[in-house]
């Protein structure tokens, strides 16, 4: 009989989580907190079935990391028991500090930390409570071990949490056209002067892979509407902020409320405890709790931007190549002005510019090389003719002016 936890997901089937400390990171209470945020955020605005949560994409990333270790075991390549323990448990706490909605947070609420940082300090606070039992998989994440191929596994161009996200959010969308081929890119992986390459065989698996992360950010993660949405969002958490450093009543639950009244930086959450505290209860309810009062708000400026959000009048959207006309911010914003008689200082809650670049591939950051029969290695960019003409024809940035429906 299995001595663990079997989850029955519905991307991979029977999952399975061995008792210990893998288990009881699963079960700890900030883990099943990603329970109630979503992984997608406000694109359920477009795909309505894209209700899948942190969570899941923590357990199927914990799933791929599993098969890796045993597909590179069963090659040859040395990992401990302790090692592939570390591992898996650092993949299954990776996106444990996410906020509500994913980034909106960052730099409306809180300024000067990323969840990246707040995952750390979370794992760091857990491996307290487990008197030590992380060391080696906060090594492994903060890439300070001496098997650096076991951290690109976590975090790299080609890891687990990336395979698991594309897989996920192509399923649960509906996007089937991104959907790509995990279990084989995962049979091909393969260990060399300690860098995770490839097997050649696998480079037209590789360009499904980027093809298809291609696909999903401009498709998915970057459409327009979820684009606009989420705008709209970033524009009331701020109108509710501004007001709240003004000394004005704005509902929230206490979580919520502490990040409204306070000035919260990089070093306020550093050096304050509490900050860290109420971030850990904050989720997606606290934010759709607020907004759905905040309707009713005496301030005409919140109450517009959060009916809107609850109404699901979205934000218009007109994208650009180059950068947005002046001329045409300058109109949006008096037309506005007049339709909702606002002043000037007013008008930039209902506007938002912002040009957004996403690469396929960056040939600037780590590499995903690939393995030759003569041993030779490769960069993708060097061996996929595909790759070659898209990083040199297709642009990889957009512009968008998101503004009030007039």
């Amino acid at each position: 009989m299995y001595d663990g936890k079997m989850i029955n997901d519905p991307v991979f089937g029977f999952i399975k989580v061995p008792h210990g400390l893998l288990l009881d990171i699963v079960n700890h209470p900030l883990m099943q907190r990603l329970t109630r945020i979503k992984q997608l955020g406000l694109a359920s605005v477009v795909y309505p079935s894209a209700q899948h949560t942190r969570f899941q994409h923590s357990i199927g990333a914990f799933h791929l990391m599993s098969e890796a270790i045993l597909s590179l075991q069963q090659k040859g390549i040395f990992i401990f028991d302790s090692e592939a323990e570390a591992v898996c448990a650092a993949i299954l706490m990776h996106d444990i500090g996410h906020g509500p909605f994913s980034h909106v947070l960052e730099n409306t609420l809180i300024h000067g930390i990323t969840h990246e940082e707040i995952s750390m300090m979370m794992m760091e606070q857990i491996n307290g409570e487990m008197n030590g039992a992380l060391n080696l998989a906060l090594m492994i994440y903060k890439d300070e071990y001496n098997k650096k191929f076991l951290h690109q596994l976590i975090s790299s161009q080609l890891d687990m949490d990336r395979l698991d996200y594309l897989r996920r959010d192509s399923f649960f969308t509906g996007v089937q056209e991104a959907s790509i081929g995990s279990a084989r890119i995962i049979k091909l992986l393969d260990v060399v002067d300690d860098r995770l390459v490839v097997n050649a065989k696998g480079i037209y698996s590789l360009e499904n892979y980027l093809t298809s992360r291609r696909l999903m950010y401009w498709q998915v993660y970057l459409h327009k509407t979820t684009v606009a949405y989420e705008k709209l969002l970033v524009n009331c958490l701020q109108r509710a902020h501004d007001l709240a450093q003004q000394g004005k009543e704005v509902f929230s639950t206490p979580a919520l409320r502490y990040f409204l009244y306070q000035h919260v930086d990089a070093a306020h959450f550093m050096q304050t405890p509490e900050a860290l505290q109420h971030y850990e209860s904050l989720d997606d309810s606290d934010i759709w709790s607020a907004i759905k009062v905040w309707m009713h708000h005496e301030d005409k400026i919140l109450s517009i931007l959060a009916s809107d959000l609850i109404k699901r009048i979205l934000f218009r959207v007109e994208i650009y190549d180059e950068p947005v006309p002046e001329e045409r911010i300058t109109e949006i914003k008096k037309q506005l002005m007049e339709k909702l008689d606002i002043d000037e200082d007013d008008v930039s809650y209902f506007v938002s510019v912002n040009e957004i670049h996403k690469d396929m591939y960056n040939i600037h950051e780590d590499h995903i090389d690939i393995l030759y029969g003569d041993g030779t290695i490769k960069d993708i960019s060097e061996s996929s003719d595909l790759l070659k003409n898209v990083l040199q024809f297709h642009k990889n940035s957009k512009n968008y002016l998101c503004y009030h429906r007039i």
